[in-house]
């Protein structure tokens, strides 16, 4: 599939929230990209898309937080693994025990969650250098669009098209 352009924060939004009406019970998502590139706020859209409880923020300290679903759907598992050195900390998570029945999204995860599972949907987050929100900061609307790209691995992908799906959440 061909990258998106993402003009803003509630574009990236929607993009979370369309991406949310493909994944199901099972599905791995690792989030690749620099600091501010989108991660976190990719992962809010598919929250809302889920229609999970709490706020979805970044868990850099806490590494894993899980958000229950409010409608019997199920919940999302938020990983941050910028902290994590390899796949033996992330298999430390105990990610198994919850992998088969939530949505798992890992930022940070190139490297280290492919081990996870053999299906996986992997998101490559881009942001122009120098500008837009500093890494800590939230991406606000004078920031400069940013280029994602999506690619499905693993059976569970064949056949699936992204492609027109996702288009459509960007699109203006």
């Amino acid at each position: 599939m061909s990258p998106l352009v993402v003009a803003d924060r509630q574009a990236m939004h929607r993009l979370g929230e369309v991406l949310a009406q493909v994944l199901r019970p099972g599905d791995l998502v690792v989030l690749s990209g620099g600091l501010g590139a989108g991660k976190t706020t990719l992962t809010q859209g598919i929250g809302r898309g889920l229609r999970v409880r709490g706020d979805v923020t970044s868990p850099t300290f806490v590494i894993a937080r899980v958000h229950p679903s409010t409608v019997d759907g199920a919940p999302l598992v938020h990983v941050d693994a910028y902290r994590l050195s390899s796949l033996d900390e992330v298999d430390d998570l105990d990610l198994d025990a919850s992998l088969e029945d939530a949505v798992t999204v890992v930022e940070w995860g190139e490297g280290k969650a492919e081990g996870l599972a053999e299906d996986r949907l992997v998101v490559h987050l881009e942001r122009p250098t120098g500008v837009g929100a500093g890494p800590s900061e939230p991406w606000d609307d004078t920031a400069e669009p940013r280029t994602v790209t999506v690619r499905g691995v693993g059976p569970r992908w064949i056949g699936v098209d992204l492609g027109a799906l996702l288009e459509s959440a960007v699109a203006t």
